[in-house]
């Protein structure tokens, strides 16, 4: 409870200096990964109730919600394995895999690099130490034409990237979700 507080009081402070706040251009975005082994609700839906909640039970104002996946790595995998759950997520994520997402993944426009300088498809793949699967590993050696044309390197924890609406840093990642949320009867 008492880390609720601090950051329930901690998104009070960036309001109060202009962070979240209409027309301050002072952008506060929220993250929202869903405790467990389950995939995340659709993205819209919820910044609105976190807004109206936040709003209405807080005074919290901020600009967007970001919906991300859990991947079955580091500790949420260790978590996966202790309590016997990690061939059902991963089943859950492969029969959840949604083709629409695969166009707008991270990996497919962004390169991760470390303080190093090594060159990963993702931060994921960076806390791996998945390095690209290309002659330039380094940004020493940077050539934007050879990581447009790379494969990029994956695993088991890919699959959170693709399943449902998709998940990046930037949240779902699927126009089809989007049409869905927006476009809907």
């Amino acid at each position: 409870m008492v880390f609720l507080m601090t950051s329930l009081e901690a998104l009070k402070m960036l309001n109060e200096v202009g962070y979240g706040v209409e027309n301050s251009g002072l952008q506060l975005d929220l993250v929202f990964n869903p405790g467990g082994a389950s995939l995340p609700g659709d993205q819209h839906s919820l910044e609105l109730d976190y807004k109206r909640e936040l709003q209405q039970n807080f005074g919290i104002l901020f600009n967007q919600l970001f919906t991300i996946t859990n991947l079955p790595i580091s500790r949420f995998l260790d978590f996966l394995v202790a309590s016997e759950r990690f061939e059902e997520y991963m089943e859950k994520l492969i029969t959840s895999f949604n083709p629409y997402t695969i166009e707008n993944l991270m990996c497919r426009n962004t390169i991760s690099v470390s303080w190093d300088g090594d060159l990963y498809d993702c931060d994921f793949n960076q806390m791996l130490q998945l390095k690209t699967a290309s002659s330039v590993q380094h940004i020493a050696d940077f050539n934007l034409e050879e990581l447009r044309n790379r494969e990029v390197v994956i695993s088991q924890h890919c699959y959170g990237c693709t399943a449902g609406a998709g998940s990046s840093c930037q949240g779902t990642v699927s126009l089809m979700q989007f049409c869905f949320t927006f476009f809907s009867f």
